[in-house]
């Protein structure tokens, strides 16, 4: 079903970031770039969010950035 391949591509997108992330920190440990690897993060907990219905202030951020085009 159409709902069914939504979550499919979400949960591969959030299994994706999740991957990154680990290649960034690493088995070690090691840190890695900080910031690279909380927008990781932060990307995989977006893809969950979209499952879920959850939306966060960024989220609106960026769709009125995107699709009305303030500030240009």
């Amino acid at each position: 079903s159409l709902t069914h391949s939504r979550h499919s591509r979400h949960l591969g997108a959030c299994a994706e970031a999740l991957s990154r992330f680990g290649d960034i920190i690493g088995d070690t440990g090691d840190t890695g770039d900080l910031a690279v690897a909380a927008e990781q993060l932060r990307v995989a907990r977006r893809e969950l969010g979209r499952i879920t219905g959850h939306v966060g202030a960024n989220d609106i951020l960026d769709v009125i950035f995107r699709d009305f085009c303030v500030g240009k």
